[in-house]
C-alpha cells in the first residue's frame, strides 16, 4: 500500500498505448479509488455501518452494483464486495468503514493500485468481448447494466456493460493490463 494517494502511479502498464478510436474505441480509464469490502450481508449491523458510511447498501444479488454520488459497490461474491471511489477518498472510506463497522465480522482493504479499467466502446464491443471471453454476453442473456467476473483469454476480469448498451468496462489486474489491451486492440483490427 502506498503511504499517499499522491505515490500512486495514475496509469498501469498501458499508459504507453494510445487510446484507440473509431466506430469502436478503447481506453485505459483514469485511476480511481477502490476498496475490497468483506463482510456478512445477512448481518444488520454490518448492511448498516457500510450505509451510514457510503450512503447504500451492499448489494445482495449476484452480478450487481449499487451506485450512490461518486461510489459504485460491485457484487463480487456472497460475503465480498468491490468499491470504486474518487482516489483521494479511499484512505479516508477505508477508516471509516473500519470505525463504523468494529464490532461486526469484516475485512476492508485497499486495492486502489491493484486493479486498472480499460474502456471497450461501439456498437461492435460485444462482437469484440466475444473473441476472448467464455460468457455469454448477447443482450438477452446479458442485459446492459449487469456485471460478471470471468476470464478475457488467461486474465480474470470483472465486466461491467453500461446501460447505453455499447461500453464495457473491462477491470483487470494490472499485471495483465497490457496483454488485455494488446488482445482487445487484435481483436478489433479483425473486424
Amino acid at each position: 500500500m502506498y503511504a499517499s494517494p499522491e505515490e500512486i502511479p495514475l496509469n498501469s502498464s498501458c499508459r504507453s498505448r494510445e487510446k484507440i478510436e473509431g466506430t469502436n474505441s478503447l481506453r485505459e480509464m483514469g485511476l480511481k479509488g477502490k476498496l475490497n469490502l468483506r463482510g456478512d450481508s445477512g448481518n444488520l449491523a454490518f448492511v448498516a455501518g457500510v450505509k451510514a458510511v457510503l450512503g447504500l447498501e451492499p448489494p445482495v444479488r449476484a452480478n450487481t452494483y449499487h451506485e450512490y454520488q461518486s461510489h459504485r459497490l460491485f457484487w463480487l461474491g456472497p460475503d465480498e464486495w468491490l468499491l470504486h471511489c474518487d482516489l483521494d477518498a479511499a484512505g479516508p472510506l477505508r477508516e471509516s468503514l473500519a470505525r463504523s463497522l468494529s464490532g461486526t465480522h469484516h475485512a476492508v482493504t485497499e486495492v486502489s493500485d491493484y486493479y486498472t479499467v480499460l474502456r471497450l466502446r461501439g456498437p461492435d464491443a460485444a462482437a469484440i468481448l466475444r473473441r476472448g471471453c467464455p460468457l455469454d454476453l448477447y443482450h438477452e442473456v446479458f442485459p446492459a447494466g449487469n456485471i460478471a467476473q470471468t476470464r478475457f483469454g488467461h486474465a480474470s476480469v470483472l465486466l461491467h456493460y453500461h446501460g447505453d448498451g455499447e461500453t464495457w468496462d473491462i477491470q483487470v489486474r494490472w499485471s495483465y493490463a497490457e496483454y488485455v489491451w494488446d488482445y482487445l486492440a487484435s481483436a478489433m483490427r479483425a473486424l
